[in-house]
């Protein structure tokens, strides 16, 4: 098994804990660029939150403020509702880069 399975982690579909401590929850944008998840309402309406502009962003849940599109249990068996239409600022963590790294740990998610 490769040591940075994005299928058995799921920790860069969660708000990263610095923004959780500034109360910060607009993580990744959704806009007209992302064409294929913006072409599909159904998605938008369950996916994505509007915030206090109007701006809309994948919409977090919980405790472990995880994005919506986030099925399973992280650190263990995850994958993405809307993998093919997700956003660009989904796309931007590669496995076992500095990002990964930074967000299995504040998870606690094995390395």
């Amino acid at each position: 098994m490769d040591a940075f399975d994005c299928l058995a982690c799921g920790a860069c579909c969660c708000n990263p804990e610095e923004n959780r401590l500034e109360g910060y929850r607009d993580y990744i944008a959704v806009t007209p660029r992302d064409r294929e998840l913006w072409s599909r309402p159904h998605l938008l309406r369950r996916y994505a939150i509007a915030n206090e502009r109007g701006e809309l962003h994948m919409k977090l849940l919980g405790d472990e403020q995880r994005c919506a599109a986030l099925l399973g249990a992280l650190g263990r068996h995850v994958e993405c509702a809307i993998y093919g239409q997700r956003p660009r600022g989904c796309r931007r963590v590669e496995p076992g880069d500095k990002s990964c790294i930074r967000y299995r740990g504040e998870r606690r998610i094995g390395l």
